[in-house]
């Protein structure tokens, strides 16, 4: 068994993943600020129920919407138009502010993932006698 077998690993790497998407669709919504028409959309939210054990009576529970889900799987994310209650005059629903806030959000949550891989590949190493 390889370690990004592993559920937290394969969660984390997950995670990394659709934030890097995230960054992608959030990076186009910017340049894409000034485009006639055109409508800011996110990535819908990434569930990630399929690293948990469905036995364990204990779950993690959210409290907040930035935290990380963990209720159903996996596939790919899907793009999804944003609600937003500003639009120019020439249809476009972009509002820099937010989407800049996103894009921190974003940056500071994969820093978190990477942070938490890195950290749990050292203690697995340590474990084994491998630091």
């Amino acid at each position: 068994m390889s370690i990004s077998q592993l559920p937290l690993f394969s969660a984390l790497k997950t995670r990394m993943s659709w934030l890097q998407q995230r960054q992608d669709v959030l990076a186009e919504n910017v340049a894409n600020a000034d485009t006639p028409r055109y409508a800011a959309r996110d990535l819908e939210s990434l569930d990630l129920s399929k690293y948990v054990n469905e036995g364990r009576k204990i779950r993690p529970v959210r409290t907040d919407v930035s935290h990380m889900t963990l209720d159903s799987a996996g596939g790919a994310p899907r793009i999804v138009s944003t609600s937003s209650f500003e639009t120019t005059p020439s249809g476009n629903s972009v509002a820099l502010e937010e989407e800049m806030m996103k894009v921190a959000q974003t940056q500071m949550d994969y820093q978190l993932a990477s942070g938490l891989y890195a950290r749990s590949v050292s203690v697995l190493k340590t474990a084994l006698g491998r630091a």
